[in-house]
């Protein structure tokens, strides 16, 4: 099937803010050099936000990961989950026609999408609220016919079922999701055969169905603010994010309590500024560019390897040397301005902080 990119296309796309901080953080998953693992949750989130994935998302993604928009596109047009053509508001309707559901009456839940929805897929209803396509198996066999409809699947379906849960999507209710016949799971029509001595009634509904219910809307994409799916790996989402707004306190205080105890060198009473100068950027978003001083080629003893700064890779040592920089001594030198001119020249932004590089270059630099 060819699929190619709708020709209405919005003029410009970004990420809102609590979506752009889950996508970064996802590419935090894979090393230097490998971001563009990161392609599909991306894009996936992009389309989660948007209800489709336009052109200009899909450049925006390219360009956080680095890539060609040849090599996004050529992802978003092979995965059918990806929707290249605008869609409903309220929902998308994707009717199983696997053999399945195909025998068990898929064509008539197809009939009643033409009747009420739109007489052809991905055209989206009169009203903007719905549209509708024939997918490849769902995997939901056992409970033949089945649709999904946002998260969550819709199964055991007759049609007069079927144009009820859109007729109920339409007044904004929230049908609740799992087999419409009144069976607990995929268990047999006539009741259990098997494993009879299993209670069900421990909960009111099968697993899949109960997690449905207590979410309470199936429907509703994902807009970014489910706090534990951010980056468990860092954190939970933005309970992870508070402490760092009080980071700044401790540094400054103690850059202030330093000259009163000793009379220090001035390295050691501007270190912790250093390092303090990042997080106030991270917190405040304010802290102006300022050029640091470059070189146009490294000293005569030769460049350091900026590799040994950890979070630093081949390609991004290239970087930094096309920028003009070659020496552990410059980075560490950077106060919070510098870092805000380089980190805005950087593909993927935050790295500087999120690694430490200010604190590891002045490592380097002594130990040399």
């Amino acid at each position: 099937m060819l699929r190619r990119l709708h020709l209405d296309q919005p003029a410009s796309f970004a990420f809102t803010p609590d979506n752009l901080a889950w996508a970064q953080a996802q590419i935090t998953k894979y090393p230097e050099g490998r971001q563009a693992s990161a392609i599909i949750p991306l894009l996936w989130r992009a389309q989660e936000q948007e209800g489709w994935l336009t052109r200009k998302a899909i450049e925006t993604v390219a360009e956080m990961l680095g890539l060609a928009y040849m090599r996004a596109l050529e992802v978003a047009s092979f995965y059918f989950m990806f929707q290249l053509q605008p869609v409903g508001t309220v929902a998308h309707i994707q009717v199983c026609g696997t053999t399945s559901c195909m025998i068990c009456g898929a064509e008539d839940l197809v009939a009643v999408c033409k009747e009420k929805i739109a007489s052809e897929p991905h055209e989206v209803s009169a009203d903007g609220k719905f549209s509708w396509e024939e997918v490849e198996c769902l995997g939901s066999c056992s409970n033949a016919p089945m649709a999904q409809i946002g998260k969550d699947y819709y199964e055991d379906l007759t049609a007069a079922k079927m144009g009820e849960l859109i007729d109920a999507l339409g007044r904004g209710e929230v049908p609740l999701p799992g087999p419409q016949n009144g069976r607990y799971a995929a268990e047999p029509l006539k009741g259990l055969t098997t494993l009879t001595e299993m209670d069900s009634g421990k909960h009111q509904f099968n697993a899949s169905v109960q997690l449905a219910h207590d979410i309470g809307d199936t429907v509703k994409r994902i807009d970014g603010t489910e706090v534990p799916l951010l980056a468990p790996w860092q954190g939970s989402g933005k309970a992870a994010k508070k402490p760092a707004a009080k980071k700044p306190a401790a540094p400054k205080a103690a850059a202030k309590k330093a000259p009163a105890k000793a009379s220090k060198p001035a390295a050691k009473t501007t270190k912790p500024v250093a390092k303090a100068a990042p997080v106030a950027k991270a917190a405040s978003g304010a802290v102006a560019e300022a050029k640091p001083r470059t070189m146009s080629a490294p000293r005569k003893s030769g460049a350091d390897d900026l590799k040994l700064i950890s979070g630093v890779g081949p390609k991004l040592e290239g970087v930094l040397n096309e920028m003009g920089f070659w020496h552990f001594d410059q980075i560490s030198k950077w106060g919070a301005g510098e870092i805000a001119w380089v980190d805005s020249r950087l593909k993927f932004k935050g790295r500087i902080e999120r690694d430490g590089w200010i604190a590891q270059a002045t490592k380097l630099a002594a130990e040399k």
